[in-house]
């Protein structure tokens, strides 16, 4: 990549460089050897031959790159494709449109805040992150799972909703198990999911939404969907019977 680059600047400035006796500066070791290579391919002595007359005119010396950063600045500079621009080439401008099939609507957002109210460790939370309460007998009555996430920090409140919180995502916290297969559904079979796979369900399911053993409910929603279990059928040889000793 590097010796075509030269080539190709080589070609744009031939009419400030010929005749004259310049250097090449460059971060490149191999480039230094273009001109002088004893069994180039096909590529290379087609570049040698292009540049030839340069020989005798040009010296490539080789610049370490800790010390060639100036050079870094100039090439990585991208310039607006605009017409004040030399290289500017008219684009024609293509409209994007998209659609986005889901059943989650407000309706689903409100059912959520109604599960709360009909859950306890909700109903717990609700008082430890409203009042920023502190009392550990109160954050003692959470479930284990519910009660180790609340020690971490990860649940917040916004908007009567409870967010779960880790390193990358914030996920809506479920409880009630109608919501959290609607979840499972948008997730994995719906028009806009599209069957993805176990993995990137998981992914999905991350983003949106937390309830504890979350992961084993996807895997156990995911193993036993009846479309992809027809379409992922096992192939291959299968077991023999075991014999009888």
């Amino acid at each position: 990549m590097e010796c075509l680059c030269l080539v190709w600047a080589l070609e744009k400035l031939h009419y400030y460089l010929d005749g004259t006796v310049f250097d090449v500066i460059t971060d490149c070791n191999a480039v230094k050897s273009l001109l002088n290579m004893k069994t180039p391919n096909r590529h290379m002595l087609r570049w040698q031959i292009a540049i030839q007359e340069y020989r005798g005119n040009m010296t490539i010396v080789h610049k370490s790159g800790n010390i060639h950063k100036n050079a870094d600045g100039l090439s990585r500079w991208a310039l607006e494709n605009t017409p004040d621009n030399p290289a500017w080439v008219p684009q024609e401008e293509h409209h994007i449109e998209g659609i986005c099939v889901t059943d989650i609507g407000t309706e689903f957002f409100n059912q959520v805040k109604e599960s709360y109210k009909i859950d306890k460790n909700c109903h717990i939370l609700s008082q430890l992150l409203m009042k920023d309460c502190k009392d550990p007998s109160l954050s003692s009555k959470l479930d284990e799972t519910w009660k180790k996430a609340y020690d971490e920090g990860r649940f917040h409140l916004l908007d009567e909703i409870r967010y779960h919180r880790t390193k990358n995502t914030c996920a809506m916290a479920l409880t009630d198990r109608t919501l959290i297969n609607t979840i499972l559904h948008e997730c994995h079979d719906s028009v806009a999911a599209g069957h993805l796979s176990e993995d990137r369900t998981l992914e999905r399911v991350r983003t949106c939404s937390w309830w504890p053993n979350w992961k084993k409910d996807v895997v156990e929603y995911f193993q036993t969907c009846d479309r992809c279990q027809k379409a992922n059928r096992a192939t291959g040889k299968k077991f023999e019977m075991m014999i009888q000793v």
